[in-house]
């Protein structure tokens, strides 16, 4: 089994920055593609980025690319997502989740385990 943890969500104004980390514990993080998604109140959870095991393939959603990246650190077991220029719309909960190798995907039902989410919210 595996956990995910989020943390490093928060409160920051419009055009500031913030990054959320994403700890994983268990069973092998190995070949395992790790993507970001969030959720608003009253909307469909929707897909942010994805970064493969080798971190030499990435995909973002078109709304975020430009502003967001997503990294990971395999020895630490952690993935991040770095989060500037930011906008009252990228207010959410933001959840990682973990997809096993490749191609990456942006489809939820495709990724086999979760965090439990943490806040961000941008005020303008």
């Amino acid at each position: 089994q595996v956990q995910l943890v989020e943390s490093g969500g928060g409160l920051v104004q419009a055009g500031g920055s913030l990054r959320v980390s994403c700890a994983a514990s268990g069973r092998t993080f190995s070949g395992y593609s790790m993507g970001w998604f969030r959720q608003a109140p009253g909307k469909e959870r929707e897909f942010v980025a994805a970064l493969s095991w080798s971190g030499g393939r990435t995909l973002y959603a078109g709304s975020v690319k430009g502003r967001f990246t997503i990294s990971r650190d395999n020895a630490k077991r952690t993935v991040y997502l770095q989060m500037n220029s930011l906008k009252s719309e990228d207010t959410a909960v933001y959840y990682c989740a973990m997809s096993r190798g490749l191609p990456l995907n942006t489809e939820p039902a495709l990724y086999s385990y979760w965090g439990q989410g943490t806040q961000v919210t941008v005020s303008s």
